[in-house]
């Protein structure tokens, strides 16, 4: 598969097609990553029988369905409740398949579908790293269909297949840029052929990506100071924590925790190790390697940590290498960074602030964050192995989304879950996260946080 632009944008989306009356199952595919994955699947599942649609509520949609069954919506937002509920009545539509379930369009059309019992799938970078993807029902995190109960956990590992974590497919960065900018950048520049839409993005594209290339070039220069930094700390034998920065515009931050930013965690943060962590332990706060440098983090970590009086005691790191940061840790605190399971498999103590799909008694600290930074205790090793065994089995599928191996890999799977032939999900009710909730279930049936996570 080639990232040239030119081979993305030859074709505009055509009608939808001629709707054959055999159909088992008819799908509604909206907005996912940007890749040809969500096209493919669906010619994998029309290739069993069933029949497929898409919504293309931009022009970048159109780029990645190359194929028979999209319609162009290009209304107002008050629009667009009747406009999905008579598609979903209109069609017979019995899923709907998607990423981000929290966008608006999103929201209502799953609105629209619960109330008529339609099945909701989404997906999204899986939790795990490097080459697994994330495909679930109802949604993520504080939606999660995945159970927080440590018994039933140990119980979906029982039944699991023996676990092969060795990675057997890579994905191609470059090429997720190259689509990335092309749909972000087009829809923004042919916004007339659907004057309605308007993006869950919170910056705009341009000012982002040139963001991001600037931090990863200065990323470069500032990894191996931030190397020799972990170097020190550790062989100074000081006890240190960790705090792994997010993406202020992921939704796992926006949706799925109590804050609307990330200054006002990292004011809690430091606040709170001031307070209560060891007098002589170091808290180390790692940008995330995406940031598009919107904020100055930097900045905003040297004046809390200045304010609380521990400002000899923060340190700020833009780059380095993670594992050998987590490794000698006390103590992770995240909103619900998939950090969080890197810490756990370094069997290092994490603390959540928001709705994690690994907050789980017994895998993360369950007591308050003043309490964590001396009571903190390592993960259950063998609720640990359970959990990854349970999430491999049930909600990831291994494949990748920008490479074509590994593309091939996931499009199989998928359909092959999409497919209730084949397809098994998980049909239990879970127990409610820590502060959230309770979390929905669905029926029968962990590379970095992408640039379109939110």
């Amino acid at each position: 598969m080639g990232s040239s632009l030119s081979t993305i944008v030859d074709h505009p989306s055509r009608q939808s097609a001629p709707r054959p009356s055999s159909a088992r199952q008819v799908f509604l595919f909206l907005q996912g990553p940007i890749t040809p994955f969500f096209a493919e699947i669906a010619d994998e599942l029309e290739a069993r029988g069933h029949r497929c649609l898409r919504v293309n509520l931009c022009f970048g949609d159109r780029l990645f369905w190359r194929r028979p069954g999209a319609v162009n919506f290009k209304g107002r937002r008050d629009a667009w409740p009747a406009f999905i509920a008579d598609l979903i009545d209109r069609e017979g539509v019995t899923d709907i398949v998607l990423l981000g379930e929290q966008r608006y369009y999103h929201k209502v059309a799953i609105t629209a579908a619960k109330a008529r019992g339609v099945k909701i799938t989404v997906t999204d970078f899986g939790y795990l790293r490097p080459d697994w993807i994330t495909l679930e029902r109802n949604g993520m995190s504080g939606e999660s269909c995945f159970p927080r109960d440590p018994e039933a956990i140990m119980e979906l590992a029982r039944s699991a297949p023996e676990l092969d974590l060795k990675p057997r497919f890579k994905d191609d960065f470059t090429t997720q840029v190259i689509w990335d900018m092309a749909y972000h950048l087009l829809s923004n520049w042919l916004w007339f052929l659907h004057p309605g839409y308007r993006s869950h993005q919170v910056h705009h594209p341009a000012l982002v990506y040139i963001g991001t290339g600037l931090h990863i070039l200065k990323a470069r220069r500032e990894g191996p100071k931030a190397n020799r930094l972990i170097e020190e700390v550790q062989a100074s034998g000081v006890p240190y924590y960790v705090l792994p920065l997010q993406m202020e515009n992921d939704f796992q931050l926006r949706a799925y925790s109590p804050y609307f930013d990330l200054k006002t965690p990292i004011h809690e943060v430091i606040n709170s190790f001031a307070q209560n962590a060891p007098a002589h332990a170091r808290l180390m706060v790692k940008v995330h390697p995406l940031d598009p440098g919107v904020r100055n983090w930097r900045r905003i970590v040297a004046r809390s940590a200045q304010k609380w009086g521990v400002a000899d005691r923060v340190d700020y790191l833009d780059g380095g290498d993670l594992p050998k940061l987590l490794e000698k840790s006390k103590g992770v605190v995240t909103v619900n960074s998939t950090v969080g399971l890197w810490a756990m498999r370094a069997e290092t103590p994490v603390m959540t602030l928001g709705q994690a799909v690994y907050d789980i008694d017994g895998l993360t600290f369950q007591g308050s964050l003043d309490a964590f930074w001396t009571q903190g205790t390592k993960p259950r090793q063998d609720l640990w192995n359970a959990f990854l065994k349970a999430i491999v089995a049930h909600i990831q599928i291994r494949g990748v989304y920008y490479k074509r191996e590994g593309l091939n890999a996931a499009v199989q799977a998928a359909a092959g879950k999409l497919d209730l032939t084949d397809g098994a999900w998980l049909e239990v009710r879970a127990k409610a996260a820590r502060g959230a909730p309770e979390a929905r279930w669905g029926e029968p049936g962990f590379g970095i946080d992408g640039l379109q996570n939110a």
